[in-house]
């Protein structure tokens, strides 16, 4: 028989049919001053599973999961899909905490055994947020930022589940009011792009700048990357904010001034975009539409994040062969190593900041720049370092053979309109240095 408002993938309750419960039973646990209690779980790098073997492993994956969760729940209990790789469930009659964490313990070890996801033996991990009813909360809705909130706390602190803290909860409503208002952002005009400047480490002068996310949401101000972005990783919203990145970028860079070259304008791209087959028509279409002969893209993905280089090497290969650059942001902190410069289809490494900030007085962060320049010098890579804050940074860099400079020193990130400004005071006098 189907549920009603029934999941069409893994035939649990989707994520209206499971709220519409929720809010019965937690009516139900405060009239009969019974005990229940929520449990979110979330798929760690679900995205990734999707990225790495397709979209039908991840289909597999999600039903394995809802098959475990329906072995853990008894016959009185209720589990739900509410959201992409996020399950929900309802556990009544709890007497207390303890006996939720048995039943995570129960899934866990069902967890164990890989699943087959076309084709592909996978093993499952799963962070969980605790909520119970009344004690955390007596409404449907405050029941489940509650639970959300410590599922979030939970995959912060590297803990397998998490459990809502006693008394008010001032945070309770971040992660999930997050993920629902960043996914109507870009239409209501919230992004805004900001521009750091990038530049040339012998003379002085701009090479170009790099275009850095900001969220002005109407009711938190200003909300800061680290916090948004891997919200939208999760969600899969970051196609629609990396997309919407490039073709605002090319569009706001063919305003600025030029001083006789290209203005170059860097997008962080994320691993999971660099390995889809249709990004380089889409950067295609995003070049045909904004850009000219005055605009060059760079895609800047971070080296940790290329999770299969069989798969993305020959997408940044044929983004290069239409004339986009490839920068390989935080180099030195992933899985480098010397057959990486050999294959690698890039154009410059961007050094980690983690061996910039220790510069000048640090013999072993110096003497590993010195050996990616020299390493990249040989194979045709330029080298650019970020994170420089004082002139002492800049000049050992420069020593040290650094072909680009960025960091506090030269600019902060400011709007299209500032940077372009900004332009018309730094070329006059860089072109003097």
């Amino acid at each position: 028989m189907n549920l009603p408002g029934e999941d069409e993938l893994t035939g649990l309750r989707g994520r209206r049919a499971f709220l519409q419960l929720l809010g019965r039973q937690v009516v139900v646990a405060c009239e009969h001053r019974s005990s229940m209690a929520l449990v979110v779980v979330d798929i760690d790098g679900f995205a990734q599973v999707n990225a790495v073997h397709g979209f039908e492993a991840g289909d597999a994956v999600l039903r394995h999961l809802a098959a475990q969760l329906q072995a853990v729940a008894r016959k009185q209990d209720y589990v739900g899909r509410i959201g992409d790789d996020r399950f929900a469930l309802v556990l009544t009659g709890m007497l207390n905490r303890g006996h939720v964490e048995l039943a995570l313990q129960k899934l866990a070890r069902l967890l164990e055994v890989p699943c087959d996801a076309a084709g592909v033996r996978l093993r499952i991990a799963v962070t969980s947020g605790i909520a119970l009813c009344p004690h955390h909360a007596s409404h449907a809705e405050h029941l489940l930022r509650r639970a959300e909130s410590a599922l979030a706390r939970a995959r912060q602190a590297g803990a397998r589940f998490g459990v809502a803290p006693d008394g008010a909860d001032l945070d309770i409503s971040d992660m999930w009011d997050l993920e629902m208002q960043l996914a109507g952002a870009v239409e209501r005009g919230e992004m805004e792009l900001f521009y750091q400047p990038k530049i040339d480490a012998r003379d002085g002068s701009v090479v170009g700048a790099e275009a850095l996310m900001r969220w002005r949401s109407p009711s938190r101000g200003m909300v800061s990357p680290a916090v948004f972005i891997p919200i939208a990783e999760r969600s899969g919203e970051i196609r629609r904010l990396t997309l919407w990145a490039i073709n605002t970028a090319l569009r706001q860079a063919g305003q600025w001034p030029t001083h006789g070259r290209p203005n170059s304008v860097a997008i962080n791209l994320p691993g999971m975009l660099a390995v889809e087959p249709d990004l380089p028509e889409l950067v295609d279409s995003a070049l045909k539409l904004w850009s000219g002969p005055d605009v060059r893209l760079v895609l800047e993905i971070t080296e940790g994040s290329i999770v299969d280089a069989a798969r993305a090497f020959p997408i940044l290969a044929r983004l290069r062969a239409m004339g986009v650059r490839v920068s390989i942001d935080d180099f030195g902190t992933g899985y480098s190593c010397l057959a990486y410069f050999r294959s690698i289809p890039a154009d410059e490494l961007k050094v980690d900041r983690s061996f910039v900030t220790p510069l000048p007085g640090d013999e072993p962060s110096a003497d590993l720049v010195r050996f990616v320049v020299s390493l990249a010098h040989r194979f045709g890579l330029s080298v650019a370092a970020e994170g420089i804050e004082n002139e002492e940074t800049a000049a050992c860099l420069r020593g040290l053979g650094c072909d680009v400079l960025q960091g506090y020193l030269f600019g902060r990130p400011m709007a299209s309109a500032d940077y372009a400004r900004w332009l018309v005071r730094a070329q006059p006098a860089a072109a003097t240095v």
